[in-house]
């Protein structure tokens, strides 16, 4: 078990998603940057499939009362065990009492803890990604005992590590395939998007992520129609919309491009005021 000493802000158990629900409604859920959290699962030599601790903005507090194996991958938020610093990407062996913490958040915008068996948290439609209406919790609370497996520490095993990808968080380039409405839009629109340097606004989260700067408005109509992760989307208003994860499954906006999985990954690494950039692909 891990008793959470402090709940930070918003960190959550997330895994790969809750699919084949989307005809009822359900959001995809799941990870925000599948690439780290997927690679602090290798590091343990976990199921990809394995839940993670998701952390946003502040990091939490956690008093591990059994052995066990953890590897922290994404944002570096400066994590301590016992006080002292250890560093992302590698696998760090835990001891019963041990207590780990985060500081300052020193790049990227999410960081991933992975346990040796993965989080066993409740398993609701063929996932443990904590939602709303969905799952009991919908972030981690204080106080609350997660379950875990004890491991028979290995500590060969503990000496494997992999580079923190900072180019990776560093990119401000994030590639889109044309959207179902892309040929609605003018040269010169496309030209704006294609060209601009885009700001992470305030208005940020699981959710979606809207960008500061504004295109003309519009008054393009449209059936409501599927919308993915990933999706951009333009309001009548002019402003520019992404949806991440947890966003609706349906939509009534112009859906002028589509980020890819690696995209969104990116986009997930971003802070207020990050600076992006769009390029075509094909």
């Amino acid at each position: 078990m891990i008793e959470v000493l402090q709940s930070g802000l918003y960190s959550t158990i997330q895994d790969l998603g809750r699919f084949g629900y989307r005809n009822q409604g359900v959001p995809v859920g799941g990870v925000m940057d599948i690439i780290s959290a997927n690679m602090a699962n290798l590091l343990l030599d976990n199921q990809l499939s394995d839940a993670v601790l998701e952390i946003s903005l502040m990091g939490p507090k956690l008093s591990f009362n059994m052995n066990t194996l953890i590897a922290i991958t994404g944002g570096y938020r400066s994590p301590k065990i016992n006080g002292e610093t250890i560093n992302n990407g590698k696998l760090i062996a835990i001891k019963k009492g041990d207590v780990l913490s985060f500081g300052n958040l020193l790049d990227g915008a999410r960081s991933y803890l992975a346990v040796k068996g993965g989080f066993k948290s409740e398993f609701k439609l063929h996932s443990r990604s904590q939602f709303k209406n969905i799952t009991k919790n919908v972030r981690l609370e204080q106080g609350e005992q997660l379950i875990i497996n004890d491991f028979e520490i290995n500590i060969e095993t503990s000496r494997t590590f992999v580079k923190n990808r900072k180019q990776f968080y560093d990119t401000k380039v994030l590639k889109v395939m044309k959207g179902p409405e892309y040929d609605m839009f003018s040269e010169e629109q496309i030209s704006f998007f294609l060209n601009q340097n885009f700001t992470v606004s305030k208005d940020n989260n699981r959710m979606g992520y809207r960008l500061e700067e504004i295109l003309a408005p519009h008054d393009y109509s449209l059936i409501t129609s599927p919308v993915l992760p990933g999706t951009i989307q333009l309001l009548p208003s002019g402003r520019i919309v992404i949806l991440m994860k947890d966003a609706q499954t349906t939509g009534g906006y112009p859906r002028i491009f589509q980020l890819s999985e690696l995209a969104i990954s990116i986009l997930a690494q971003k802070k207020v005021g990050d600076q992006l950039q769009l390029k075509l692909t094909d």
